[in-house]
């Protein structure tokens, strides 16, 4: 589904002087599409912008308007649709009314999709795609030591050289909470760890030693216990992501659908974005 946000918020809002306001030459009733007869207006728009949650009222208007106006296309197609199955109209009472009773209509024509059940086949489908574009990676299993200071950090290391165990060393002087395993870290992939560490570990081969590396947490010794490559995980394991993705697969087929069989209309209207921002113009 398109998104109504497709940039990264930036601070602030565009204000509209009184001037402006009274020189402008289009009022609440100013068609911005007509959607298979269906008009939507600038006081729709106003309205659907009046309901948004503040952290998007934050937004210039320029971002907000088309996204807005294509948000009221999309209801007003599973609308009309939902209205000419079940032999109504939409109430036309007022503004907000057409507003709500098109959000309900779209809901209604929606849910189906959103919250039915998915077929096993459709989500096996696009596992088998998710398996077919998996890309493998290496992942590592090491343990380390980490102190404060380069100097003890290579004596340590002198210490594991000459035959002390590594795991030893670590629960007597690691200063982090994994020395009480012996330095273990487990299992990470790529981009887990600090550049620096990472950089070590990939160049280092299983049961080696390396050090004194220095990060910003200080100075470490490097143990590489395992290395492997990454598998997909099992159908199962992300079966509630697939069958969502489905979901999603099948509403956008749905508004293409729509899109393609409707007449929508969008006139030049010559409206600026920031008009939507200035709630007097309903009561004109």
């Amino acid at each position: 589904m398109r998104s109504l946000l497709t940039s990264t918020a930036l601070a602030g809002l565009l204000t509209v002087s009184a001037a402006f306001a009274q020189d402008a030459e289009y009022d609440a009733s100013t068609v911005l599409a007509d959607v298979d007869g269906t008009e939507i207006t600038l006081g729709h728009l106003i309205a659907t912008y009046d309901r948004l949650p503040e952290n998007y009222r934050s937004i210039p208007a320029e971002q907000v308007f088309p996204g807005l106006l294509e948000q009221l296309i999309d209801q007003t197609l599973v609308a009309n649709e939902q209205m000419e199955e079940l032999g109504e109209r939409p109430y036309p009472v007022q503004i907000i009314l057409e507003n709500e009773s098109r959000t309900l209509m779209a809901g209604v024509g929606l849910e189906e999709i959103l919250t039915g059940p998915v077929e096993d086949a459709e989500v096996e489908a696009d596992y088998e795609e998710f398996v077919e574009n998996f890309a493998p990676g290496p992942e590592f299993n090491a343990s380390h030591i980490l102190v404060s200071d380069e100097e003890l950090a290579t004596s340590l290391k002198a210490e594991i050289d000459g035959g002390r165990d590594f795991a030893e060393v670590a629960v007597e002087n690691s200063s982090d909470g994994s020395a009480a395993n012996g330095g273990e870290l487990g299992w990470f992939g790529l981009g887990q760890m600090v550049p620096e560490f990472e950089g070590a570990v990939r160049e280092m081969s299983p049961g080696e030693v390396a050090g004194p590396v220095q990060t910003q947490f200080g100075w470490h010794l490097i143990k590489l216990n395992d290395t492997r490559e990454t598998e997909p995980p099992a159908i199962e394991e992300v079966r509630s992501g697939l069958e969502n993705q489905v979901r999603m697969e099948k509403l956008q087929d749905k508004l293409d659908g729509l899109r393609e069989n409707a007449t929508i209309d969008i006139p030049e209207h010559g409206v600026p974005a920031a008009a939507i921002q200035d709630s007097s113009i309903l009561e004109r």
